[in-house]
Protein backbone atom coordinates (compact mmCIF):
# COMPACT_ATOMS: atom_id res chain seq x y z
CA UNK A 1 0.00 0.00 0.00
CA UNK A 2 1.36 3.43 -0.93
CA UNK A 3 2.09 5.98 1.78
CA UNK A 4 -0.58 8.31 0.41
CA UNK A 5 -3.17 5.54 0.61
CA UNK A 6 -2.17 4.72 4.17
CA UNK A 7 -2.48 8.35 5.17
CA UNK A 8 -5.90 8.56 3.54
CA UNK A 9 -7.09 5.47 5.40
CA UNK A 10 -5.83 6.77 8.75
CA UNK A 11 -7.43 10.15 8.15
CA UNK A 12 -10.71 8.48 7.30
CA UNK A 13 -10.73 6.40 10.45
CA UNK A 14 -9.93 9.35 12.66
CA UNK A 15 -12.23 11.85 10.99
CA UNK A 16 -15.12 9.48 10.33
CA UNK A 17 -16.53 10.18 13.72
CA UNK A 18 -15.02 13.48 14.67
CA UNK A 19 -15.69 15.47 11.52
CA UNK A 20 -17.81 18.44 12.40
CA UNK A 21 -17.94 17.39 16.03
CA UNK A 22 -16.43 20.64 17.23
CA UNK A 23 -19.38 22.55 15.77
CA UNK A 24 -22.01 20.08 16.91
CA UNK A 25 -24.37 21.52 19.50
CA UNK A 26 -25.41 18.32 21.22
CA UNK A 27 -24.44 14.82 22.21
CA UNK A 28 -21.54 13.60 24.21
CA UNK A 29 -18.43 11.60 23.55
CA UNK A 30 -18.64 7.84 23.98
CA UNK A 31 -17.48 6.57 27.36
CA UNK A 32 -13.74 6.05 27.67
CA UNK A 33 -11.05 4.84 30.02
CA UNK A 34 -9.35 7.80 31.71
CA UNK A 35 -5.60 7.53 31.40
CA UNK A 36 -3.38 8.34 34.36
CA UNK A 37 -2.68 11.99 34.86
CA UNK A 38 0.89 12.81 33.92
CA UNK A 39 2.85 15.41 35.82
CA UNK A 40 2.08 18.71 34.06
CA UNK A 41 4.26 21.81 34.15
CA UNK A 42 1.49 23.53 36.05
CA UNK A 43 -0.87 21.71 38.42
CA UNK A 44 -4.42 21.33 37.20
CA UNK A 45 -6.80 23.10 39.53
CA UNK A 46 -10.04 21.45 40.54
CA UNK A 47 -13.21 23.21 39.44
CA UNK A 48 -15.08 24.85 42.32
CA UNK A 49 -18.42 23.41 41.16
CA UNK A 50 -20.00 21.10 43.70
CA UNK A 51 -22.15 18.39 42.10
CA UNK A 52 -25.08 16.61 43.70
CA UNK A 53 -23.97 13.05 44.32
CA UNK A 54 -26.39 11.21 46.59
CA UNK A 55 -24.93 8.27 48.47
CA UNK A 56 -28.22 6.34 48.52
CA UNK A 57 -27.56 2.64 49.08
CA UNK A 58 -24.18 2.63 47.33
CA UNK A 59 -21.33 0.74 49.01
CA UNK A 60 -19.56 2.91 51.59
CA UNK A 61 -16.26 2.32 53.37
CA UNK A 62 -15.24 4.67 56.16
CA UNK A 63 -16.95 6.43 59.08
CA UNK A 64 -20.35 8.06 58.66
CA UNK A 65 -19.05 11.24 60.32
CA UNK A 66 -16.05 11.58 57.99
CA UNK A 67 -15.51 15.19 56.97
CA UNK A 68 -14.62 14.23 53.40
CA UNK A 69 -16.64 11.95 51.12
CA UNK A 70 -14.84 10.54 48.08
CA UNK A 71 -17.21 9.30 45.37
CA UNK A 72 -15.69 7.06 42.71
CA UNK A 73 -17.20 6.02 39.36
CA UNK A 74 -15.34 2.92 38.27
CA UNK A 75 -15.12 -0.07 35.92
CA UNK A 76 -13.59 -3.32 37.15
CA UNK A 77 -12.07 -4.16 33.76
CA UNK A 78 -10.53 -0.72 33.22
CA UNK A 79 -6.74 -0.87 33.71
CA UNK A 80 -6.64 2.77 34.79
CA UNK A 81 -9.27 2.03 37.45
CA UNK A 82 -7.07 -0.79 38.72
CA UNK A 83 -4.15 1.61 38.91
CA UNK A 84 -6.33 4.20 40.66
CA UNK A 85 -7.46 1.55 43.15
CA UNK A 86 -3.90 1.34 44.45
CA UNK A 87 -3.84 5.12 44.89
CA UNK A 88 -7.23 5.13 46.62
CA UNK A 89 -5.91 2.53 49.04
CA UNK A 90 -3.10 4.94 49.90
CA UNK A 91 -5.63 7.75 50.31
CA UNK A 92 -7.74 5.69 52.70
CA UNK A 93 -4.65 4.86 54.75
CA UNK A 94 -3.40 8.46 54.83
CA UNK A 95 -6.80 9.85 55.89
CA UNK A 96 -7.98 6.94 58.02
CA UNK A 97 -10.98 7.96 60.11
CA UNK A 98 -11.37 11.22 58.21
CA UNK A 99 -12.59 10.06 54.82
CA UNK A 100 -15.21 7.70 53.46
CA UNK A 101 -15.26 6.10 50.02
CA UNK A 102 -18.49 5.69 48.04
CA UNK A 103 -18.49 3.40 45.00
CA UNK A 104 -20.61 4.00 41.92
CA UNK A 105 -20.69 1.49 39.06
CA UNK A 106 -19.83 2.64 35.54
CA UNK A 107 -18.99 -0.42 33.39
CA UNK A 108 -17.78 0.81 30.01
CA UNK A 109 -19.53 -0.76 27.00
CA UNK A 110 -16.31 -1.88 25.30
CA UNK A 111 -15.20 -3.88 28.36
CA UNK A 112 -17.22 -7.12 28.04
CA UNK A 113 -16.34 -8.34 31.54
CA UNK A 114 -17.02 -5.03 33.31
CA UNK A 115 -20.76 -5.39 33.70
CA UNK A 116 -20.66 -9.02 34.93
CA UNK A 117 -18.02 -7.92 37.46
CA UNK A 118 -20.22 -5.05 38.64
CA UNK A 119 -23.17 -7.43 39.01
CA UNK A 120 -20.94 -9.82 40.96
CA UNK A 121 -19.83 -7.05 43.32
CA UNK A 122 -23.33 -5.74 43.99
CA UNK A 123 -24.66 -9.25 44.55
CA UNK A 124 -21.82 -9.85 47.02
CA UNK A 125 -22.91 -6.67 48.77
CA UNK A 126 -26.35 -8.16 49.28
CA UNK A 127 -24.59 -10.62 51.60
CA UNK A 128 -22.51 -7.89 53.24
CA UNK A 129 -19.37 -8.73 51.27
CA UNK A 130 -19.16 -5.96 48.69
CA UNK A 131 -15.74 -4.64 49.67
CA UNK A 132 -14.20 -8.08 49.85
CA UNK A 133 -15.38 -8.75 46.29
CA UNK A 134 -14.38 -5.24 45.20
CA UNK A 135 -10.80 -5.79 46.35
CA UNK A 136 -10.65 -9.23 44.70
CA UNK A 137 -11.86 -7.79 41.39
CA UNK A 138 -9.29 -5.02 41.36
CA UNK A 139 -6.61 -7.36 42.65
CA UNK A 140 -6.72 -9.60 39.59
CA UNK A 141 -7.24 -9.07 35.84
CA UNK A 142 -9.13 -12.38 35.67
CA UNK A 143 -12.84 -11.55 35.49
CA UNK A 144 -14.20 -14.58 33.64
CA UNK A 145 -17.23 -16.38 35.15
CA UNK A 146 -15.14 -19.12 36.74
CA UNK A 147 -12.87 -16.59 38.41
CA UNK A 148 -15.83 -14.58 39.71
CA UNK A 149 -17.32 -17.72 41.23
CA UNK A 150 -13.97 -18.58 42.79
CA UNK A 151 -13.79 -15.16 44.41
CA UNK A 152 -17.33 -15.63 45.72
CA UNK A 153 -16.30 -18.89 47.38
CA UNK A 154 -13.09 -17.38 48.77
CA UNK A 155 -14.94 -14.58 50.56
CA UNK A 156 -17.51 -16.95 52.01
CA UNK A 157 -20.61 -16.16 49.98
CA UNK A 158 -23.64 -18.38 49.61
CA UNK A 159 -22.80 -18.96 45.94
CA UNK A 160 -26.25 -20.17 44.90
CA UNK A 161 -27.86 -17.06 46.38
CA UNK A 162 -25.13 -14.87 44.88
CA UNK A 163 -25.89 -16.23 41.41
CA UNK A 164 -29.63 -15.64 41.87
CA UNK A 165 -29.08 -12.10 43.12
CA UNK A 166 -27.12 -11.20 40.00
CA UNK A 167 -30.29 -11.87 37.98
CA UNK A 168 -32.42 -9.67 40.23
CA UNK A 169 -33.70 -6.64 38.25
CA UNK A 170 -32.93 -4.51 41.30
CA UNK A 171 -29.21 -5.17 40.80
CA UNK A 172 -29.32 -4.10 37.17
CA UNK A 173 -31.31 -1.03 38.25
CA UNK A 174 -28.50 -0.01 40.61
CA UNK A 175 -25.99 -0.05 37.76
CA UNK A 176 -28.33 1.95 35.53
CA UNK A 177 -28.96 4.45 38.32
CA UNK A 178 -25.22 4.95 38.80
CA UNK A 179 -24.66 5.34 35.06
CA UNK A 180 -27.47 7.88 34.81
CA UNK A 181 -25.92 9.81 37.70
CA UNK A 182 -22.56 9.72 35.91
CA UNK A 183 -24.16 11.22 32.83
CA UNK A 184 -25.78 13.95 34.93
CA UNK A 185 -22.41 15.08 36.29
CA UNK A 186 -20.65 14.83 32.93
CA UNK A 187 -18.68 11.65 33.62
CA UNK A 188 -17.85 9.95 30.34
CA UNK A 189 -14.85 7.83 31.35
CA UNK A 190 -13.35 5.90 34.21
CA UNK A 191 -12.11 6.33 36.81
CA UNK A 192 -13.78 9.58 37.90
CA UNK A 193 -13.55 10.97 41.43
CA UNK A 194 -15.43 13.64 43.35
CA UNK A 195 -14.23 15.05 46.68
CA UNK A 196 -17.18 16.44 48.65
CA UNK A 197 -18.85 16.88 45.29
CA UNK A 198 -15.93 18.54 43.47
CA UNK A 199 -14.44 16.80 40.44
CA UNK A 200 -10.83 15.67 40.82
CA UNK A 201 -8.95 16.69 37.65
CA UNK A 202 -7.75 13.83 35.51
CA UNK A 203 -8.55 10.16 35.72
CA UNK A 204 -6.13 7.95 37.61
CA UNK A 205 -4.55 10.93 39.38
CA UNK A 206 -1.47 10.62 41.62
CA UNK A 207 -1.67 10.69 45.41
CA UNK A 208 -0.53 14.32 45.57
CA UNK A 209 -3.49 15.41 43.43
CA UNK A 210 -5.91 13.60 45.73
CA UNK A 211 -4.25 15.08 48.79
CA UNK A 212 -4.38 18.64 47.50
CA UNK A 213 -8.14 18.56 46.92
CA UNK A 214 -8.89 16.51 50.03
CA UNK A 215 -6.92 18.91 52.26
CA UNK A 216 -8.76 21.86 50.75
CA UNK A 217 -12.16 20.28 51.35
CA UNK A 218 -11.13 19.05 54.79
CA UNK A 219 -10.37 22.63 55.83
CA UNK A 220 -13.79 23.79 54.62
CA UNK A 221 -15.51 20.96 56.46
CA UNK A 222 -13.70 21.80 59.68
CA UNK A 223 -15.03 25.36 59.41
CA UNK A 224 -18.58 24.01 59.12
CA UNK A 225 -18.06 21.87 62.20
CA UNK A 226 -16.75 24.86 64.18
CA UNK A 227 -19.84 26.76 63.09
CA UNK A 228 -22.08 24.08 64.56
CA UNK A 229 -22.71 21.54 61.81
CA UNK A 230 -22.41 17.99 63.23
CA UNK A 231 -19.64 16.06 61.49
CA UNK A 232 -22.10 13.40 60.36
CA UNK A 233 -24.13 16.08 58.54
CA UNK A 234 -21.28 17.89 56.79
CA UNK A 235 -21.70 16.14 53.44
CA UNK A 236 -25.48 16.64 53.47
CA UNK A 237 -24.94 20.33 54.25
CA UNK A 238 -22.50 20.70 51.36
CA UNK A 239 -24.91 18.92 49.03
CA UNK A 240 -27.76 21.31 49.81
CA UNK A 241 -26.46 23.83 47.28
CA UNK A 242 -24.92 21.34 44.87
CA UNK A 243 -25.51 21.41 41.12
CA UNK A 244 -27.85 18.60 40.15
CA UNK A 245 -26.76 18.28 36.55
CA UNK A 246 -23.97 19.32 34.21
CA UNK A 247 -25.96 18.28 31.16
CA UNK A 248 -26.50 21.16 28.75
CA UNK A 249 -30.07 21.88 27.61
CA UNK A 250 -31.17 19.10 25.28
CA UNK A 251 -30.97 19.63 21.54
CA UNK A 252 -34.45 18.75 20.31
CA UNK A 253 -35.44 19.05 16.67
CA UNK A 254 -38.38 18.12 14.52
CA UNK A 255 -36.81 15.40 12.41
CA UNK A 256 -38.79 14.19 9.42
CA UNK A 257 -39.09 10.45 8.90
CA UNK A 258 -40.83 9.92 5.52
CA UNK A 259 -42.68 6.66 5.09
CA UNK A 260 -40.56 5.57 2.10
CA UNK A 261 -37.31 5.42 4.10
CA UNK A 262 -35.85 2.12 5.37
CA UNK A 263 -37.47 1.49 8.73
CA UNK A 264 -39.01 -1.04 11.05
CA UNK A 265 -41.61 -0.75 13.78
CA UNK A 266 -45.13 0.68 13.77
CA UNK A 267 -45.78 3.91 11.87
CA UNK A 268 -47.34 5.50 14.96
CA UNK A 269 -44.85 4.18 17.50
CA UNK A 270 -44.35 5.76 20.90
CA UNK A 271 -40.69 6.38 20.08
CA UNK A 272 -39.24 7.36 16.72
CA UNK A 273 -35.48 6.98 16.28
CA UNK A 274 -33.86 8.46 13.17
CA UNK A 275 -30.22 7.62 12.48
CA UNK A 276 -27.94 9.31 9.97
CA UNK A 277 -25.09 6.99 9.12
CA UNK A 278 -22.21 6.23 6.75
CA UNK A 279 -21.53 2.66 5.66
CA UNK A 280 -17.76 3.20 5.57
CA UNK A 281 -17.55 4.93 8.98
CA UNK A 282 -16.01 2.58 11.60
CA UNK A 283 -17.92 4.26 14.42
CA UNK A 284 -21.18 3.62 12.58
CA UNK A 285 -20.22 -0.03 12.22
CA UNK A 286 -19.74 -0.27 15.98
CA UNK A 287 -23.26 1.09 16.47
CA UNK A 288 -24.84 -1.20 13.87
CA UNK A 289 -25.71 -3.98 16.40
CA UNK A 290 -28.01 -1.48 18.14
CA UNK A 291 -30.47 -1.88 15.29
CA UNK A 292 -31.21 -5.53 16.00
CA UNK A 293 -31.16 -4.97 19.77
CA UNK A 294 -33.80 -2.28 19.41
CA UNK A 295 -35.87 -4.45 17.07
CA UNK A 296 -35.85 -7.33 19.54
CA UNK A 297 -36.44 -5.26 22.68
CA UNK A 298 -39.16 -2.91 21.39
CA UNK A 299 -41.16 -4.56 18.58
CA UNK A 300 -44.31 -2.54 19.31
CA UNK A 301 -43.07 0.74 20.75
CA UNK A 302 -40.18 1.91 18.54
CA UNK A 303 -39.98 2.96 14.92
CA UNK A 304 -36.36 3.03 13.70
CA UNK A 305 -35.57 4.98 10.55
CA UNK A 306 -32.28 4.93 8.62
CA UNK A 307 -30.94 7.87 6.59
CA UNK A 308 -27.70 8.23 4.63
CA UNK A 309 -24.92 10.69 5.32
CA UNK A 310 -21.82 9.52 3.41
CA UNK A 311 -18.86 11.56 4.62
CA UNK A 312 -16.55 13.14 2.05
CA UNK A 313 -13.38 11.43 3.30
CA UNK A 314 -14.88 7.97 2.78
CA UNK A 315 -14.56 7.30 -0.97
CA UNK A 316 -16.74 4.16 -0.97
CA UNK A 317 -19.52 5.62 1.17
CA UNK A 318 -21.60 7.27 -1.62
CA UNK A 319 -21.72 4.02 -3.63
CA UNK A 320 -22.57 2.06 -0.49
CA UNK A 321 -25.41 4.49 0.27
CA UNK A 322 -26.80 3.93 -3.24
CA UNK A 323 -26.44 0.18 -2.72
CA UNK A 324 -28.63 0.47 0.35
CA UNK A 325 -31.30 2.29 -1.64
CA UNK A 326 -31.05 -0.29 -4.40
CA UNK A 327 -31.41 -3.13 -1.89
CA UNK A 328 -34.45 -1.47 -0.32
CA UNK A 329 -36.17 -1.49 -3.72
CA UNK A 330 -36.04 -5.29 -3.53
CA UNK A 331 -37.01 -5.52 0.13
CA UNK A 332 -33.45 -6.37 1.20
CA UNK A 333 -32.26 -3.16 2.83
CA UNK A 334 -31.58 -4.50 6.33
CA UNK A 335 -29.77 -7.56 4.99
CA UNK A 336 -27.56 -5.30 2.87
CA UNK A 337 -27.17 -2.91 5.81
CA UNK A 338 -25.77 -5.70 7.97
CA UNK A 339 -23.53 -7.03 5.20
CA UNK A 340 -21.96 -3.65 4.42
CA UNK A 341 -21.17 -2.90 8.06
CA UNK A 342 -19.63 -6.35 8.41
CA UNK A 343 -17.55 -5.89 5.22
CA UNK A 344 -16.44 -2.26 5.32
CA UNK A 345 -13.31 -3.05 3.32
CA UNK A 346 -15.35 -4.58 0.49
CA UNK A 347 -17.55 -1.70 -0.61
CA UNK A 348 -16.31 -1.47 -4.20
CA UNK A 349 -18.87 -2.06 -6.93
CA UNK A 350 -17.86 -5.63 -7.72
CA UNK A 351 -18.11 -6.65 -4.05
CA UNK A 352 -21.48 -4.95 -3.62
CA UNK A 353 -22.89 -6.67 -6.69
CA UNK A 354 -21.61 -10.02 -5.46
CA UNK A 355 -23.21 -9.36 -2.05
CA UNK A 356 -26.52 -8.44 -3.69
CA UNK A 357 -26.55 -11.71 -5.59
CA UNK A 358 -25.70 -13.69 -2.45
CA UNK A 359 -28.61 -12.00 -0.65
CA UNK A 360 -31.05 -13.19 -3.32
CA UNK A 361 -31.53 -9.94 -5.24
CA UNK A 362 -32.19 -9.62 -8.95
CA UNK A 363 -28.71 -8.50 -10.00
CA UNK A 364 -29.89 -6.71 -13.13
CA UNK A 365 -32.35 -4.60 -11.18
CA UNK A 366 -29.74 -3.95 -8.50
CA UNK A 367 -27.20 -2.69 -11.05
CA UNK A 368 -29.80 -0.49 -12.72
CA UNK A 369 -30.83 1.00 -9.38
CA UNK A 370 -27.19 1.71 -8.45
CA UNK A 371 -26.91 3.92 -11.55
CA UNK A 372 -30.39 5.43 -11.40
CA UNK A 373 -30.70 9.22 -11.01
CA UNK A 374 -33.62 8.52 -8.65
CA UNK A 375 -31.28 6.59 -6.33
CA UNK A 376 -28.75 9.42 -6.42
CA UNK A 377 -31.56 11.87 -5.61
CA UNK A 378 -32.66 9.78 -2.63
CA UNK A 379 -29.20 9.87 -1.10
CA UNK A 380 -28.96 13.61 -1.82
CA UNK A 381 -32.31 14.15 -0.10
CA UNK A 382 -31.03 12.35 3.01
CA UNK A 383 -27.95 14.55 3.07
CA UNK A 384 -29.96 17.71 2.58
CA UNK A 385 -32.29 16.71 5.42
CA UNK A 386 -29.23 16.02 7.61
CA UNK A 387 -27.89 19.49 6.97
CA UNK A 388 -31.31 20.93 7.74
CA UNK A 389 -31.20 19.56 11.29
CA UNK A 390 -27.50 20.24 11.82
CA UNK A 391 -26.05 16.75 11.41
CA UNK A 392 -22.31 16.99 10.83
CA UNK A 393 -20.95 13.69 12.16
CA UNK A 394 -21.82 10.03 12.01
CA UNK A 395 -23.52 8.26 13.55
CA UNK A 396 -26.10 10.77 14.79
CA UNK A 397 -29.30 9.55 16.39
CA UNK A 398 -32.48 11.49 17.11
CA UNK A 399 -34.68 9.85 19.75
CA UNK A 400 -38.07 11.58 19.54
CA UNK A 401 -36.09 14.55 18.31
CA UNK A 402 -33.42 14.46 21.00
CA UNK A 403 -29.99 14.51 19.41
CA UNK A 404 -27.26 12.02 20.33
CA UNK A 405 -23.99 12.35 18.44
CA UNK A 406 -21.80 9.26 18.38
CA UNK A 407 -22.30 5.68 19.42
CA UNK A 408 -24.45 4.79 22.42
CA UNK A 409 -24.28 1.60 24.48
CA UNK A 410 -27.60 -0.22 24.34
CA UNK A 411 -28.11 0.17 28.09
CA UNK A 412 -27.96 3.96 27.80
CA UNK A 413 -30.18 4.01 24.73
CA UNK A 414 -32.65 1.70 26.47
CA UNK A 415 -32.89 4.12 29.38
CA UNK A 416 -33.63 6.95 26.93
CA UNK A 417 -36.26 4.88 25.12
CA UNK A 418 -37.98 3.86 28.35
CA UNK A 419 -38.25 7.50 29.44
CA UNK A 420 -39.74 8.44 26.09
CA UNK A 421 -42.25 5.60 26.30
CA UNK A 422 -43.34 6.92 29.69
CA UNK A 423 -43.79 10.38 28.19
CA UNK A 424 -45.80 8.91 25.33
CA UNK A 425 -48.04 6.90 27.65
CA UNK A 426 -48.79 10.05 29.66
CA UNK A 427 -49.75 12.00 26.54
CA UNK A 428 -51.88 9.16 25.17
CA UNK A 429 -53.74 8.88 28.46
CA UNK A 430 -54.45 12.63 28.30
CA UNK A 431 -56.20 12.20 24.97
CA UNK A 432 -53.46 12.86 22.40
CA UNK A 433 -54.14 10.81 19.27
CA UNK A 434 -51.48 8.28 18.17
CA UNK A 435 -51.17 10.03 14.80
CA UNK A 436 -50.27 13.28 16.59
CA UNK A 437 -47.98 11.71 19.19
CA UNK A 438 -44.56 12.20 17.56
CA UNK A 439 -45.17 15.87 16.83
CA UNK A 440 -46.44 16.49 20.34
CA UNK A 441 -43.50 14.68 21.96
CA UNK A 442 -41.01 16.74 20.01
CA UNK A 443 -42.85 20.00 20.64
CA UNK A 444 -43.05 19.40 24.39
CA UNK A 445 -39.41 18.37 24.66
CA UNK A 446 -38.33 21.46 22.73
CA UNK A 447 -40.12 23.76 25.18
CA UNK A 448 -38.29 26.27 27.39
CA UNK A 449 -37.12 23.68 29.89
CA UNK A 450 -36.72 20.71 27.58
CA UNK A 451 -38.14 18.63 30.44
CA UNK A 452 -39.92 15.36 29.94
CA UNK A 453 -43.55 15.99 30.83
Amino acid sequence: MKVSAILTLVAGLVLGFFVGRATSTGGSAPPAAQRPTTAPSRPRLADSTVFRLPIEDSPVRGPADALVTLVEFSDYQCPYCRQAHATVTQVEKKYAGKIRLVMKQYPLPFHPQARPAALAAIAAGMQGRYWEMHDRLFGSPQLDPDSLERYAKEIGLDVARWKRDQQDPKVAAIIQRDMDLATNVNVSGTPAFFVNGRRLPGGAAPLDAFSTLIDEEMAKAEVLVRQGTPAAQVYARIQEKAVASAIPPPVVKKVDAPADLPSFGPAMAKVTIVEWSDFQCPYCARSAPLVEQIRQAYPKDVRFVFRNYPLPMHPDAPLAARAGVAAQAQGKFWQMHDWMYAHQHELDRASLEKAAASLGMDLGKFKAALDSPATEARVAADMQAAQGVGVSATPTFFVNGREHVGGMPFESLKGEIDKEIARADKLLSSGVKPADLYGRLVADAAGPSGARN
